[in-house]
């Protein structure tokens, strides 16, 4: 039974590495280029939602000072606690205007509102959606624009990269894009695939007509994993997308302990998966085979148990490096993958439980709950 459960193992993680679209490698990637942070970006209009982001807006905002010329600001304040506005009114940007968020209304994520208002006042070809936690290297703007144009690209999008100083992070964080990119194969998505579409909502360049062609922001407004449904709705409306992974856009949040890490996997993790119970089974089957079995295998197994669990092992390694060397990582943490994993699971159970309870979704501070019009 365990030999032939330990083969099921090897075949998933030997069939992983041999997908010719290699979701597991880092090769769709940005690379800002510093001479072109003086150009002209008078077509582009950046949007910055805002809820209690004092500690990071900063930041934020100094880096657009030096991404090029033109450059208009929209930071709309989300009914923020701790002077955001005040911090965003200091940053003393010459083509900054700060909008003060209206009540969420039924029916709304409170990003997606605040987009949506913030969009009533662009007259750009452009908008860069931008999170106001990620610090962007100069040039970055004038890249994601110049491969817009020469690949004519309607949506592009980086996935930025995460903190990784604490233990949790880097136990976590580096698995949290790895497991993203096997979700979401980016080759796929970038070639057009009608069977995947991915983006990272934390920095997006926007074609403006196209997200007036969908209908604005309201034709997501429920969304919980807003930026893939965006590059759905883009896809549908005929526009091509593109993301990837650099080190030109960085997450200032810091994740310094497991709980903060589980609230931001637990607010999406069922909905990733419909909010199906069969699903959810089939995932826990999936993942336990995975990350369980071959550990297993080759504790207990007889000799040739022991041969295979320790050929999905080394698969199980081999797919999990290239995201760790990229991130300039120790490679000894791909031997705990298998508890990574575990805790990715439980997490998604969490995610689940609390679906049943009447919690469809958490995050900053406000509640959704799956009996609202949301």
């Amino acid at each position: 039974m365990l030999f032939g459960v330990a083969i099921v193992a090897a075949i998933i993680w030997l069939g992983l590495l041999a997908q010719p679209w290699q979701p597991w490698r880092m090769r769709e990637r940005f690379v800002a280029d510093a001479d072109d942070a003086d150009g002209d970006l008078s077509d582009t209009t950046v949007l910055i939602p805002a809820r209690d982001e004092a500690e990071t807006l900063g930041r934020t905002l100094a880096a657009l000072a030096h991404q090029g010329r033109g450059l208009r600001v929209i930071v709309i304040d989300d009914h923020s606690g701790d002077g955001t506005a005040a911090v965003a009114r200091r940053a003393g940007l010459l083509d900054l205007d700060i909008i003060a968020a209206a009540p969420l209304p039924p029916g709304w994520t409170g990003k997606l509102w605040a987009l949506e208002q913030g969009r009533e006042h662009v007259t750009t070809a452009r908008l860069l959606l931008l999170d106001a936690d990620i610090e962007i290297a100069p040039g970055t703007i004038a890249g994601l624009r110049a491969r817009a144009i020469r690949e004519d690209r309607q949506l592009v999008s980086l996935m930025a990269a995460l903190r990784m100083h604490s233990t949790a992070e880097r136990l976590l964080m580096p698995a949290f894009i790895y497991f993203f990119k096997l979700l979401y194969p980016f080759a796929l998505s970038n070639a057009g695939s009608r069977f995947v579409a991915a983006a990272a909502g934390g920095c997006v360049l926007l074609d403006a007509r196209v997200l007036d062609a969908i209908g604005g922001f309201a034709s997501l407004r429920d969304a919980v994993i807003d930026d893939c449904t965006l590059a759905a709705r883009v896809r549908a409306a005929g526009g091509r997308t593109w993301v990837g992974v650099t080190h030109a856009a960085v997450s200032l949040r810091g994740y310094d302990d497991f709980a903060s890490i589980h609230a931001m996997v637990a607010r999406s993790a069922f909905t990733q998966l419909r909010y199906s119970r069969i699903l959810l089974a089939a995932c826990t089957l999936v993942m336990a085979v995975m990350f369980w079995v071959p550990p297993l295998a080759l504790l207990v197994g007889d000799a040739p148990t022991r041969a295979v669990a320790a050929l999905a092992l080394l698969a199980m390694l081999v797919s999990y490096l290239p995201t760790l060397r990229y991130y300039r990582l120790r490679r000894a943490w791909a031997l705990l993958l298998p508890v990574t994993g575990t805790l990715y699971l439980g997490m998604t159970w969490s995610s689940a439980l609390r679906y049943w309870r009447g919690l469809r979704t958490a995050w900053r501070g406000r509640e959704y709950r799956r009996d609202e019009n949301l």
